[in-house]
């Protein structure tokens, strides 16, 4: 398992980066900050720029954390939060599958990060070398509800960032309405 542990790690670990990267810098065709804020904005999560930092922040370094075994909780926290917050706010009203754009490949990275955080990074992670090559079901559950807690605040933040509706401005009258009529459409 040592190898399989490692070859795990190391790929989702570096697809997660990728992805964040894709955010932050338009790294590997992504749309890069400002494209990413316009999509976070549509979605509800404002201000969009501020999310998108803390989300591409979150999945380059989270992903950095878990390819190299190291602070595995610590990672697959942010990347749990990441996770359950697209499938919020983009996937689950389109069900499970990802063929109808729904929120099964999330789960399962949430899966994997939540297996690799209970059996722990494996032997050949800075953690085993610093004494921690498993981490245990105790951390597991702490980084999935830390994971899930971080997710709804940041919606339930964004949610409380929404523009305030603009009162629609009273027509103006003609330029030859009576004073009166002027004044009564003010």
């Amino acid at each position: 398992m040592k190898l399989g542990f490692a070859v795990l790690r190391v790929i989702v670990g570096g697809l997660f980066m990728g992805h964040g990267l894709q955010k932050l810098i338009g790294a590997f065709g992504g749309h890069g900050l400002e494209g990413t804020a316009k999509g976070f904005e549509s979605l509800g999560l404002r201000p969009g720029k501020a999310n998108a930092v803390v989300a591409g922040a979150a999945e380059t370094g989270g992903g950095a954390l878990l390819a190299a075994g190291a602070a595995t909780p610590l990672g697959a926290t942010v990347l749990t939060a990441t996770m359950a917050t697209a499938i919020r706010t983009v996937h689950a009203p389109n069900g499970p599958w990802s063929s109808n754009g729904g929120y099964e490949y999330n789960l399962v990275l949430m899966a994997i990060v939540f297996a690799l955080t209970d059996a722990g990074p494996g032997h050949w992670s800075v953690d085993a070398a610093l004494g921690r090559p498993r981490w245990k079901a105790g951390w597991a559950l702490a980084q999935l509800g830390a994971g899930l807690a971080g997710s709804a605040a940041a919606i339930a933040f964004g949610k409380r960032q929404a523009p305030a509706e603009q009162p629609a401005e009273a027509p103006a009258a003609p330029a030859d309405a009576p004073a009166e009529q002027s004044a009564a459409a003010a």
